[in-house]
């Protein structure tokens, strides 16, 4: 049996979550022009992922922004980070699958001269490797998105372990632009690429600036009472 909070949760956020991604994904994948079905889930998995992911990035600055309390973890953040992740790991599999007759191609290459297998060391391999990194960091962060760990690990160590949803943007931005370049991608998917990550960019130095000066201005008031004393 859920729990209320639990309840709350599955009503409030997974289902408004999942009609909201599954909407954008079928937009998506109605926008991508191609004949090859895979490709356009691909495509739309991963577009759709990164505006997750992005949002995931921009809710606690927005609350530092808007005066609101932050905590270590919100229930909000929590449950479209597990989405991110569930779009992430769909994208590094349905992607997986465009070359179904030559999967290896995504990491290997074969050396014509004399035939030896070797790790891709080209921007496809360069694309390719970031995204494999960025799922397994995926998992390793779906894996903290719970009560328990919080709780057996404690807020500091959870939060330094959570920080590395900003390492999956980073992979997750190299393996996307990279893509735009071995793809030749249309104007279009380059301009979403680039207003997700500015603007996920500047929530996050907003929030940064507005913390920084609300520590600043109470160090400072620490300081005036301890004068006056």
């Amino acid at each position: 049996m859920l729990s209320r909070r639990m309840q709350r949760r599955f009503v409030r956020h997974h289902l408004v979550i999942a009609l909201a991604t599954g909407l954008a994904l079928i937009g998506a994948y109605a926008l991508v022009s191609s004949k090859n079905p895979v490709f356009r889930w691909s495509m739309a998995t991963g577009y759709v992922g990164l505006g997750l992911l992005a949002l995931t990035l921009v809710t606690g600055p927005l609350n530092v922004l808007r005066r609101l309390p932050n905590p270590v973890s919100t229930d909000l953040r929590r449950d479209l980070g597990i989405w991110a992740g569930i779009l992430a790991i769909a994208h590094f599999l349905v992607g997986w699958q465009v070359h179904m007759k030559h999967r290896y191609l995504y990491w290997l290459r074969e050396v014509k001269e004399t035939g030896d297998i070797r790790p891709r060391t080209d921007l496809f391999g360069f694309a390719n490797f970031t995204g494999l990194a960025a799922v397994l960091v995926t998992m390793l962060l779906l894996a903290l998105s719970n009560d328990y760990l919080l709780r057996k690990l404690g807020s500091r160590r959870w939060k330094q372990l959570q920080r590395w949803n900003y390492a999956l943007f980073a992979l997750t931005l190299a393996h996307s632009v990279a893509y735009q370049v071995v793809e030749k991608r249309k104007l279009p998917f380059v301009a979403v690429l680039a207003l997700l990550s500015v603007a996920a960019a500047l929530v996050q130095c907003a929030g940064y600036a507005r913390r920084s000066r609300r520590r600043q201005t109470a160090m400072e008031a620490l300081t005036e009472r301890e004068s006056a004393a």
